[in-house]
């Protein structure tokens, strides 16, 4: 097998977790792994993205509100609602409270239950409330942290994809990405990411960058706690539970910075 360039893994991060028109050169497991260790720059071209649907609104005299619902409305558009339709599946799993062969047959369904109507409804209305209180603070509030939960919410998919962690099914995009990132390379990334979020916090003041940072920190222990309760429930990881953590993620962040 020829060596994965970094041109084969940011290929194989833009064409599994985005809806941008970039072909996939190779599917197997070394692209994979170069892939989800990328998987945190795709979260930044999300996030600017939606900061700058936000800021166009603001500047052409809408209100907070609307750039709030644009800001959360673009990641959607980017990945086709990938994470929400993952999130709902397997919050209909999860609900379901059937076994695991039972509850993954339910998250293979393309109708959506109860619980992941639910469960939609309240992430979104939480990301746009944290949202557009940091909008009518100041656009700049409102975009960083835009930027930091789409990184964050990719830096989980970064670590659920770490070694040890097992897929559910012996197919689909879980069962492709799943272990297939070195635990020391994962943390690498952990680390490089709540650095630049700290950062970027840091246009706020020192209290602004650990915010930003905890926001990381925490949106990833959100994840963690979500990533473990499947595979106990499951099994293992499923493409749909990769988008469930990466919307858990993202909305845990938001919600650390909206405090304080």
């Amino acid at each position: 097998m020829s060596r994965t360039s970094p041109a084969d893994g940011i290929r194989f991060t833009f064409g599994t977790l985005t809806a941008l028109p970039v072909h996939v050169t190779r599917w197997d497991r070394a692209a994979a792994r170069a892939g989800m260790q990328w998987a945190p720059l795709a979260g930044l071209v999300i996030g600017l993205c939606s900061a700058a649907a936000g800021g166009a609104l603001l500047a052409l005299g809408a209100g907070p509100l609307l750039a709030a619902v644009a800001t959360a409305a673009v990641p959607a558009a980017l990945t086709r609602g990938l994470h929400l339709d993952g999130l709902a599946d397997t919050a209909d799993g999860l609900g379901s409270a059937k076994p695991a062969d039972d509850a993954l047959r339910i998250m293979k369904q393309s109708d959506i239950g109860p619980f992941g109507v639910i469960t939609l409804l309240f992430v979104l209305l939480a990301q746009v409330a944290v949202l557009f209180q940091l909008y009518d603070a100041s656009w700049a509030r409102g975009a960083v942290a835009a930027v930091v939960s789409a990184v964050a919410a990719r830096l989980a998919l970064t670590l659920a994809a770490r070694a040890g962690v097992p897929p559910a099914r012996p197919e689909g995009l879980g069962a492709a990405v799943a272990g297939v990132v070195p635990r020391g390379r994962a943390l690498l990334v952990a680390a490089v990411v709540v650095a630049a979020a700290g950062g970027a916090g840091a246009l706020f003041g020192a209290y602004g960058a650990v915010r930003c940072a905890a926001a990381a920190v925490l949106a990833c222990g959100a994840a963690e706690l979500l990533l473990r309760h499947c595979v106990r429930r499951f099994g293992g990881v499923t493409g749909d539970v990769f988008g469930g953590l990466a919307e858990t993620a993202a909305t845990a962040s938001l919600i650390v910075l909206a405090l304080g």
